[in-house]
């Protein structure tokens, strides 16, 4: 037998006894290989675009997630002005933003002649547009890239329409990870009050009426927007979402968001007062 062999010991590290009962000693413990470091992870979350290096993209994506009447329009303009004033170029997208189908999403929206896979394949278009012709473009250049909701509210808006959240995720794997992703956290209620203050009118594909819900508007919306909250409650935890309540004030909110960015571009100097085109928003 082989003294140096694990397997002439007990598992409790205690020599075993030989065949005439004397026990032998231990054999000195083999050296451990050296821990190798946990490989870096990738910025894509699969496979990425052709053509695309990771190594190539040195500016930084930021998410503002959140459903409709969570103000994210509102800090994406003040954020940006914040950077900008602090030295750094801005890019910046959204939703049915694409030139290649933007307009066709909103005619189809606009007719309400649309399934629920195809609403989502277009979407899923829209959003690879984006990431091929402008986010990946002003990453290379080193830019920040604000997006103003990512493919997370579009797996939302489709697994609550019943579409699988695995088939959902394989779409979107070249997706890039972000650098910062935000959840800006609202209660249904809150969210329909502050989109019908806005635009006194609630869309169609905002109350969820085309899953027939329930024939009153208010509580089509309420129950849909519940079915968000839900799915974004998920997202968060899969992709470590900052959570912020959204329902505070907007200097609170903002002031939130800031630090968090400013943490991690360096940035020592966290005080920002809105220029007189966006004073308005400071509320």
């Amino acid at each position: 037998m082989d003294p140096s062999d694990p397997r002439e010991h007990g598992g409790d590290g205690q020599p075993s006894a030989s065949g005439d009962g004397a026990a032998r000693p231990a054999a000195p413990a083999a050296p451990r290989p050296a821990e190798h470091p946990p490989a870096a992870r990738s910025r894509f979350y699969g496979s990425p675009l052709p053509r695309t290096s990771e190594d190539d993209l040195s500016g930084m994506l930021i998410v503002i997630e959140g459903t409709d009447g969570s103000g994210r329009s509102t800090q994406i303009a003040l954020l940006q002005e914040w950077l900008e004033s602090n030295g750094f170029a801005v890019q910046t997208m959204g939703l049915r933003r694409s030139n290649l189908i933007a307009r066709d999403i909103d005619d189809v929206l606009a007719k309400n002649s649309v399934t629920r896979m195809t609403l989502a394949l277009m979407y899923a278009t829209d959003f690879f547009d984006q990431l091929e012709n402008r986010i990946i473009p002003a990453l290379r250049s080193g830019m920040i890239v604000l997006a103003d909701r990512y493919f997370f509210t579009l797996v939302a808006r489709a697994a609550a329409r019943g579409i699988a959240r695995g088939y959902l995720h394989g779409i979107y794997e070249p997706a890039l990870r972000p650098d910062l992703s935000f959840w800006l956290n609202v209660s249904p209620s809150v969210a329909f009050e502050r989109e019908f203050k806005k635009s006194q009118v609630i869309s169609y594909w905002e109350a969820g009426l085309d899953m027939a819900l329930s024939n009153d508007l208010f509580k089509s919306f309420i129950r849909y927007q519940s079915m968000i909250k839900k799915e974004f409650e998920n997202l968060a935890k899969r992709h470590q979402f900052v959570k912020l309540d959204a329902e505070a004030p907007v200097q609170t909110v903002n002031r939130e968001l800031r630090k968090h960015i400013g943490e991690h571009l360096r940035i020592k100097d966290l005080s920002y007062k809105p220029s007189s085109a966006l004073i308005h928003l400071w509320r």
